[in-house]
């Protein structure tokens, strides 16, 4: 019996055979190209749904998550790496962020303040003689020292600063990690004034120091730099550098980035820049009374006193000096901080924040005397700690 033959069936040629091959990465290339395209689509989505919850006002919150904390009236807590540090008079404890006590260091102190710069953190008894140094392994060393402690300040390498009560003649000395004199300089009075505020650059080699002088009835203000590294030994008693501010106070001076440092007055800001020797790069006039102060190392911003309207202003300047946002609100706060791109206050069971942007990003009140207030990770989502529990909240409207 014979096969019909299948005219259907024929043989591919060589130049058919380059066309089919061409085809095949074409189809790829489509396919690929529908990939990009819809990821593209989705990202400008999501981006968009993030935009908009970020940049409304929320004034309620739910709770994602409750943890119960040691309940003591005299708990203090500071952000610390990626988690929180617990401070009282007893003991400073580091805890993660569900409240687990990484670990604890017992201690004696009567008026502990904190002071966190980077990787390092220093707990001080203020009236008293101890000094504790830490990272987030634990205690790194104590200084003791013979007489009261009125200021200090910490570098990120953990050399210690301090002002030390001394009567007529306050001393500045500066401490190693592990409680070492590195440096003791009894300031001279008669010249210089009294000192107020000091702070350590990152490296711990550039000092800047705020004296207030008075003479006749007249007050003047005075930014010295004192370099402990190779420009300051053939400088008397290693001053490189000071201005003088007459008829001003300036109560507060702090680290901005490796080589600026900010000085702050009543009513202005001076920025400092450069290395080894910092010097006067602008002074910025306010316009306002200043109510508080807070910086990152990005920005350097304020919460105005609005006379003229009876109302409060935050203000928002980069490490440059130039004005990024003003935004007024209403309310009086205690407590005021940046964290990331968030100013954060808060007073009793009152909180506002607002965004770098002048978003007012939550204003409202929490069910208990809030302690402190931490970004945490997810968006709108905040660790709310006060003496009963720490807590996790959602910003809702």
């Amino acid at each position: 019996m014979l096969r019909k033959k299948n005219t259907d069936l024929h043989i591919v040629n060589d130049r058919e055979s380059d066309k089919l091959q061409e085809n095949v990465p074409r189809k790829k290339t489509k396919r690929s190209h529908r990939w990009i395209i819809f990821v593209i689509i989705v990202t400008l989505v999501l981006g968009g749904v993030v935009l908009l919850l970020g940049n409304q006002t929320h004034t309620k919150w739910l709770t994602v998550t409750t943890y119960e904390t040691n309940n003591s009236d005299s708990n203090r807590y500071a952000m610390f790496d990626r988690g929180v540090i617990r401070y009282n008079r007893d003991g400073i404890v580091y805890l993660d962020r569900k409240n687990k006590e990484q670990w604890i260091q017992p201690c004696q102190m009567n008026h502990p303040d904190i002071k966190v710069v980077g990787e390092s953190f220093a707990v001080s008894d203020i009236g008293g003689n101890s000094i504790m140094v830490f990272n987030k392994q634990g205690i790194k060393g104590e200084m003791k020292t013979a007489r009261p402690i009125e200021k200090f300040t910490i570098s990120s390498q953990g050399i210690v600063g301090a002002i030390l009560n001394s009567g007529d003649a306050p001393i500045i000395t500066l401490y190693d990690a592990t409680g070492n004199v590195l440096v003791e300089y009894t300031v001279p009075v008669g010249t210089l004034g009294y000192p107020i505020a000091l702070e350590l650059s990152k490296d711990g080699k550039i000092l800047g120091v705020s004296y207030l002088f008075t003479k006749d009835g007249v007050l003047e203000s005075k930014v010295v730099f004192y370099d402990f590294g190779e420009k300051g030994k053939n400088a008397t008693d290693y001053q490189v550098m000071q201005d003088n501010y007459p008829d001003k106070i300036i109560p507060e001076i702090y680290i901005q980035d490796d080589h600026s440092f900010v000085a702050v007055s009543d009513e202005s800001f001076i920025v400092y820049e450069g290395n080894p020797i910092p010097k006067k790069k602008k002074e910025v006039q306010l316009g306002q009374k200043i109510r508080s102060s807070f910086h990152t190392e990005k920005y350097i911003g304020f919460v105005l006193l609005n006379q003229d309207k009876s109302a409060y202003e935050a203000r928002l300047y980069n490490k440059n000096g130039k004005q990024l946002m003003s935004k007024e609100f209403v309310g009086e706060y205690t407590d005021v901080k940046m964290i990331k791109d968030d100013i954060i206050m808060n007073s009793g069971k009152n909180a506002c924040i607002i965004k770098k942007n002048g978003t007012i990003k939550f204003q409202g009140e929490f069910a208990t005397d809030v302690l402190e207030i931490i970004p945490t990770f997810g968006l709108n989502r905040y660790l709310i700690i006060s003496a009963e529990e720490l807590r996790v909240v959602y910003l809702i409207k």
